[in-house]
């Protein structure tokens, strides 16, 4: 457990969705203030928009890689394929360590409910969910890579 990984799960257990949390831990990071850094997030929720798709927390982690080893030059090649590198790396130790990057997947969801509207978090919601602790989880990994690879 890192300090960032217990400040998503906190976050998500006190109401922001998946991605949320993930952002909202690192804005100190990323010299953000908290209010942006979930607004940005905010969309990438339930697997982008409830869709199911890639799980909200890793969407959080590719904003924050995206912040710090990302690049602004379109034609900056070299940064675009250093950084799409680091996101495929970090990726394969998220699908290695859960299985997949995919909400619905971590859910263990045939097919996505096929609604926009978010479920009230219950006792019963946290119960059979696996988001705080896949929130803690991406969050530890990201402060550990961010350690083993300093931004220049």
């Amino acid at each position: 457990m890192s300090k960032h990984g217990d400040k998503a799960y906190e976050l998500f257990m006190s109401g922001y969705n998946c991605s949320q949390a993930v952002a909202g831990a690192f804005a100190d990071v990323l010299g953000m203030d908290f209010e942006t850094a979930v607004k940005l997030g905010s969309g990438f929720g339930g697997g982008m928009g409830r869709m199911r798709e890639v799980c909200g927390t890793f969407s959080g982690i590719v904003m924050v890689m995206s912040m710090l080893y990302g690049y602004s030059d379109p034609k900056d090649n070299s940064t675009k394929t250093e950084l799409y590198g680091r996101i495929q790396e970090i990726a394969e130790q998220f699908r290695r360590d859960n299985g997949s990057i995919i909400c619905k997947d971590l859910l263990g969801l045939s097919k996505p409910e096929g609604t926009s509207v978010p479920d009230q978090r219950t006792s019963e919601y946290y119960k059979k969910r696996p988001c705080p602790e896949l929130c803690r989880y991406a969050a530890d990994i990201l402060e550990q890579y961010i350690a083993d690879h300093p931004v220049k």
